[in-house]
């Protein structure tokens, strides 16, 4: 059994191929049912956000399961193989397992140390028990980089004062507001005529952040009117008009200034769209929805200014360097936590042997019993068997007791393969048979 990871993310692939690879909520299910039935698959996950999609597992072969992933993605992508293949990245094992922590610390994230990460991971670790293809493994190993991920941010200063891709998008727009001004620095909004399209939770952050901008009023719509009204009455100061999509081409003629995050999987606003409308000298559009919702044809449109996730790397650059120092801080506790992990999978090793060796000596110790038993004749009371019979399973525990915690502790590979060994030789162990032995029911 192997620990396996395939996937693609902002560092390997641009938006216009990630977005071909977002799953949907209503696909979650298909996807899961799909992957389940690989024959090489023994447990699986997913990891799907705006800058990611990966697929964790644990796989009988590394090469056989990560073929049979890759091809799974193939299909739902629409992709060619030679379009998508350079875009994917796979880890097994220890690279799988540092992968999967530094993912949920944050340290993989375009934004360094962003905290929305950490409940994604928690949701991928949700689906996979909904879905019932976690088991031990997978489930401890992703456990623990939920934890993992806590503790950088609470042992660290890396969560402090991090940006999130909402974030970062309302900084985008400050820039570029004081870059037209001919400033290289960050403007306030409070003259902008701000729109936000869409309602879920990248919004309610981006409505966080325009308020902390300068940002007093601006227009919100969404499919339904009602979950628009419910975020607005979370932002009593600001003045917000809350509108269905419907009225989507007339927001684009009264702003300035537009951000979409919906869950749409085409683009809602186009180049025909802006060509139709009558629209303000200058309208700059951020779209941090993936799949876009924003057509990028819309950049050919004059008097357009189109931006998309993979455009936040020129406001996240400008407070990198000083993140990466205190990602330093982080990296060693990653590498403790899978030190600690790996150690634990290592254990594994020694089960088969372990319960071989207990599965022999108690099959000795009910042989003897049996004879002491049928030599005490009948005059030997029920509970004085019961006291017998406690007393040699005792007495094996003991003497398994020392073995199986040398067995069991952190150790390396050659020396715990080497005391396996002895042990198999000294009691005559066939483990291999064990292991093949068709479970009772």
């Amino acid at each position: 059994m192997h620990i396996a990871v395939v996937g693609l993310s902002h560092r390997t692939a641009p938006v216009e191929v990630r977005e071909k690879l977002s799953i949907p909520e209503e696909l979650v299910e298909r996807s899961f049912n799909n992957l389940k039935k690989i024959d090489q698959i023994l447990e699986v996950s997913i990891l799907s956000t705006c800058n990611r999609l990966e697929i964790y597992s644990l796989v009988k072969d590394p090469q056989l399961g990560i073929e049979a992933i890759r091809s799974f993605l193939l299909e739902f992508s629409g992709l060619e193989d030679e379009i998508l293949s350079p875009h994917l990245f796979n880890y097994v094992q220890e690279k799988a397992v540092s992968h999967v922590m530094r993912v949920s610390a944050g340290l993989d994230s375009l934004v360094l140390g962003e905290g929305q990460i950490l409940s994604q991971v928690k949701k991928m670790v949700r689906l996979g028990q909904d879905h019932q293809s976690l088991g031990p493994i997978l489930n401890r190993l992703l456990t623990q980089a939920v934890s993992t991920g806590k503790r950088v941010r609470s042992e660290t200063n890396l969560g402090t004062g991090a940006v999130s891709i909402s974030s970062a998008a309302v900084e985008l727009a400050q820039l570029k507001l004081g870059q037209a001004h001919g400033k290289d620095k960050l403007m306030t909004l409070e003259t902008e005529k701000v729109a936000v399209v869409g309602a879920g939770r990248m919004s309610r952050l981006l409505l966080q952040h325009l308020q902390s901008k300068g940002c007093c009023s601006l227009t919100l719509l969404n499919r339904t009117k009602k979950r628009a009204e419910d975020l607005s009455a979370a932002f009593p100061d600001i003045q917000i008009d809350c509108q269905l999509i419907d009225e989507l081409d007339r927001c684009l003629s009264l702003s300035t200034l537009v951000f979409t995050s919906t869950a749409a999987n085409e683009p809602i606003i186009d180049a025909e769209k802006l060509i139709k409308i009558n629209r303000k000298p200058l309208l700059r559009l951020i779209d941090i929805g993936v799949p876009r919702n924003i057509s990028s044809d819309a950049k050919s449109v004059s008097g357009i200014e189109s931006h998309d996730v993979d455009d936040l790397q020129e406001v996240v650059s400008r407070n990198q360097e000083a993140r990466q120092k205190l990602a330093l801080e982080a990296e060693g506790l990653i590498e403790e936590e899978c030190r600690v992990f790996l150690e634990w999978w290592d254990s594994l090793a020694a089960v088969p042997t372990i319960n071989c060796l207990r599965s022999g000596l108690e099959s000795i110790r009910k042989e003897e019993l049996q004879k002491a038993l049928s030599r005490m004749g009948p005059d030997f009371s029920a509970r004085e068997r019961k006291v017998v019979e406690a007393l040699s399973k005792g007495i094996i525990n003991k003497i398994l007791h020392t073995p199986v915690t040398k067995l069991r502790a952190p150790q390396s590979r050659n020396d715990r393969r080497d005391s396996l060994d002895v042990i198999e030789k000294l009691f005559n162990l066939d483990v291999s048979s064990s292991l093949n032995k068709p479970k009772n029911n």
